[in-house]
């Protein structure tokens, strides 16, 4: 399966909506004039997707174990993750590792301040 087809499994008729009238504004037919002609697609207008909701997760470590010690967990188990304490968080949008941080108190709710915020760059090598 090709990277675009999953991507477009995951996306909601809404979103798989929203793309479709972006490919539309970004078609541009030969005999327009450079003064009225729509950004061609390279140049996507980015105010189409700019209020697209994403999920931002943290992720705070993993552990690895047999299905024998995950079926013993019970209340009061304490599960060893594969990180050190002080370690900073994973911050991920929609499944993508995009920056790294710690946790702060805002307002008496969790949140999370960045400390390294990974490059586009790099964002787009991770995908392929």
């Amino acid at each position: 399966m090709s990277g675009k087809q999953g991507d477009a499994d995951k996306m909601s008729e809404a979103e798989l909506a929203m793309w479709g009238d972006l490919s539309e504004q970004t078609a541009q037919p030969a005999a327009e004039s450079p003064s009225t002609s729509k950004p061609s697609a390279g140049e996507m207008n980015l105010d189409v997707i700019l209020d697209v909701p994403v999920t931002v997760s943290l992720e705070v470590g993993r552990a690895r174990m047999p299905i024998r010690n995950l079926l013993q967990l019970n209340q009061g188990s304490v599960v060893e993750l594969e990180r050190d304490a002080g370690d900073p968080f994973d911050v991920y949008v929609n499944g993508t590792l995009i920056a790294h941080g710690e946790v702060v108190v805002v307002n008496e709710r969790f949140g999370i301040r960045l400390t390294d915020v990974i490059s586009p760059s790099e964002r787009v090598k991770r995908l392929k």
